[in-house]
């Protein structure tokens, strides 16, 4: 179920969404800004959004599926990263009502999933559950990061 709706938030909702708003417009130009619109939208918004609220309302499922940590002692903190992802994911879905926030919505979470996900890659044993979300958090990196240099250098 995992993987599942990693792959629909990271990469079909936002494929979609970019292709439905690209065939009412095909401009090529604009392909990257509508790139960065909806992945912000579905990869940071609806994805961190929702993994917060797992993160504060079911903990273990964090500390024990992805990171190993069978104890309580890790439930506290990781209530605290589930708090700091679905502000990540507010700003991320208010993203489509206020265009401005896209860019400073894709460098946070840029910054986010890059350390995240370089982490994950620097853990020796990871189980099922974290290569998924060491591979969706360096994709994001990747995704939001080409979409940023697109506006810097436009």
């Amino acid at each position: 179920m995992y993987l599942a709706i990693i792959v629909l938030l990271m990469l079909v909702l936002p494929a979609a969404s970019v292709l439905a708003d690209y065939a009412h417009s095909p401009d090529p130009v604009m392909l990257m800004a509508l790139i960065g619109k909806w992945f912000v939208f579905w990869g940071v918004g609806i994805r961190l959004g929702l993994a917060g609220l797992r993160q504060f309302f079911q903990p273990r499922f964090t500390a024990v599926e992805i990171f190993g940590i069978a104890g309580d002692e890790a439930l506290p903190l990781i209530r605290e990263l589930g708090i700091a992802n679905f502000a990540l994911g507010v700003v991320g879905v208010a993203s489509i009502a206020a265009p401005s926030f896209v860019l400073p919505s894709a460098i946070a979470a840029a910054i986010f999933y890059g350390v995240a996900g370089f982490r994950h890659l620097a853990r020796k044993a990871m189980n099922r559950n974290e290569n998924i979300a060491m591979v969706s958090d360096l994709f994001a990196f990747f995704v939001l990061a080409a979409f940023i240099f697109s506006v810097w250098t436009a």
